[in-house]
């Protein structure tokens, strides 16, 4: 607690560090010290730049919450994200030697069972865990995910520190309750639960496996789950580069075919890639996700994306995955169909029924700002039409008026944003509108079907009639309770807990003034009394004097504990 109230502070977060009661960590020449950097950033832009610096301060646990944050556009200003969003693990790698331990230990076998030959140096290190390439006695080549020693109980301690500060952040700073961070650290605690359990990462993968089995142009890597565990991970290793090399590859006059079909330049007839095609292929994948899977690819940047010749993609890292519930589902297409036909109260009422919209939001200052956007996007041409700035512009508003959007559907917002980046960058004349479309009618026919109806009609008269059938029994144990003197009315104020503490605290330096008070009157007694009485050899008048320099101690040690708490006046 101490080194991040200290880390804090260097950073130009002191106040808050006061306000949460953590100022007996730091020094007061710290606390008092002015925040002076040379920058040229303002506002939010230099809040985003120093907390990235506090998280990547803080250690890995924070840098992940900085991470997860990042994607959170909700929640924050663009100019916070823009830096959050740049936070990367830099974590040296652990000893390979623990590394093979742990496989052992996992797997329950030697190495030399469990692999034909498994390479010394990784080949990527993060916080949780790092990878190695390694080959099957099949002559398959794998890529094996090992996590790190340890790592649990670290990252636990950071989360009862996380909880806690959290929880004093909306009790003791009550204008931090816009960004939810009680909330905020839940949904990173689980967030991170399901991380460190590789037989998570594992079942998605293997899901989304099955639900693209038999894709043409799909490749989702294969899971060896008899090299597998909560920390192993096993998984086939695809063959192709990352899409950021492809697209990021400009040629001269070489391969001039290639270029043509959207080639790589100086490749063969047989190398070149198809641009056009892998970017349908890409979009499709993601939009059968979205519509039929009902789980997502949360991190579908260019890194992520394997391309082999001509046109093979591959979808890497299931580490972090969306899901879409039936319910959130309707309400999307109810949302989406809405906005197309400007329907400003359907997209607010839809958005309340996800209980996004909160108790202290102005609908009506909402529905103007939708009101504007819609109306700004209103018959653009499809060419002109950027998914990403329309999200980023719908989270913007959202944030300012106290709608909180489910984050799965941040993350699918964002999902669907670098998609459709990537895309065009493949093949800027792709319309995704128009593979959108046929989409969302299918599925609101299904959803608004005679079929999904009649099931919702029965579901709800059961709920109903369970409803009919425990009403009376309710309604009497109630009239009991009310009869014995059962009832019980629970109150509780808001921040009660920091008013008691002060008030204890007070009590306890006016008792300490009194004892002072009381020292240096009997110290004045003794001085003055005439008499040569002795205590141990010792003249009373010495013991006077003693009791003034005690005095002087106590009363000095009680000015400077209010000097640190700042109330000075």
């Amino acid at each position: 607690m101490r080194h991040i109230a200290r880390v804090l502070t260097q950073h130009g977060f002191g106040h808050a560090v006061t306000r949460l009661n953590l100022g007996r960590f730091v020094p007061v020449w710290m606390l008092r010290r002015r925040v002076a950097e040379p920058t040229v950033e303002t506002g939010a832009a230099l809040i985003g730049r120093r907390l990235k610096l506090v998280c990547t301060e803080l250690g890995p646990t924070f840098i992940k919450l900085g991470q997860m944050l990042s994607t959170r556009p909700d929640l924050l200003p663009a100019e916070v994200i823009d830096q959050l969003r740049t936070l990367q693990d830099q974590v040296p790698p652990f000893d390979t030697a623990a590394a093979m331990r742990t496989i052992e230990r996992e797997l329950g076998r030697p190495i030399s069972e469990c692999f034909a030959s498994i390479d010394e140096v990784p080949i990527a290190s993060a916080s949780i865990g790092q990878v190695y390439s390694a080959r099957l006695h099949n002559e398959k080549q794998v890529v094996v995910k090992v996590r790190r020693p340890d790592i649990n109980h670290v990252i636990e301690l950071d989360m009862q520190l996380m909880t806690w500060l959290a929880h004093s952040l909306e009790s003791l700073m009550p204008e931090s309750r816009i960004y939810r961070p009680d909330a905020v650290v839940a949904e990173f605690k689980e967030t991170i639960k399901r991380e460190l359990d590789y037989i998570n990462e594992a079942s998605t993968t293997a899901r989304f496996g099955k639900a693209f089995a038999g894709e043409d142009g799909l490749h989702i890597p294969k899971v060896y789950w008899e090299l597998t565990g909560p920390g192993v991970l096993t998984l086939e290793a695809l063959p192709g580069k990352n899409l950021d090399t492809l697209i990021g590859t400009d040629g001269g006059h070489e391969g001039t075919e290639a270029r043509r079909h959207g080639g790589l330049p100086g490749t063969t007839d047989a190398q070149w890639i198809d641009k056009p095609l892998i970017a349908r292929r890409l979009a499709d994948c993601y939009l059968k996700q979205a519509f039929e899977v009902g789980a997502f690819h949360a991190d579908p940047h260019p890194g992520n994306i394997l391309i082999e010749p001509p046109a093979t993609v591959g979808l890497i890292d299931f580490g972090q995955v969306g899901v879409i519930t039936d319910e959130w589902m309707t309400q999307l297409v109810v949302i989406v169909y809405a906005c197309v036909n400007r329907e400003v109260d359907v997209v607010i009422d839809a958005l309340a029924d996800m209980g996004a919209v909160g108790i202290d939001s102005d609908r009506r200052s909402l529905h103007r700002a939708l009101q504007t956007l819609l109306d700004k996007y209103y018959g653009l041409p499809l060419k002109r039409f950027e998914l990403g700035t329309l999200l980023a512009e719908f989270s913007d508003i959202v944030r300012r008026h106290d709608v909180v959007v489910p984050r799965d559907l941040i993350m699918l917002a964002k999902a669907f944003g670098t998609v459709a980046s990537v895309t065009m960058r493949l093949d800027p004349e792709l319309n995704l509108l128009e593979l959108i479309k046929p989409r969302l009618k299918k599925t609101l026919s299904n959803r608004f079907s005679p079929k999904a109806l009649s099931r919702e009609a029965v579901l709800s008269g059961w709920h109903m009639l369970n409803i009919l059938r425990e009403a009376p029994s309710q309604l009497r144990r109630g009239l009991r309770r009310l009869g014995t003197g059962g009832w019980r009315l629970d109150v509780r104020h808001e921040n009660i807990d920091r008013l008691i503490g002060e008030l204890d605290r007070s009590s306890n330096r006016l008792a300490f003034s009194i004892v002072i008070a009381a020292i240096i009157i009997g110290s004045s007694v003794v001085v003055s009394a005439r008499t040569d009485w002795t205590f141990l050899g010792i003249s009373f008048q010495y013991l006077g004097i003693a009791g003034y320099l005690l005095a002087g101690l106590l009363g000095l040690g009680l000015s400077w504990a209010i000097f640190r708490s700042g109330r000075l006046h």
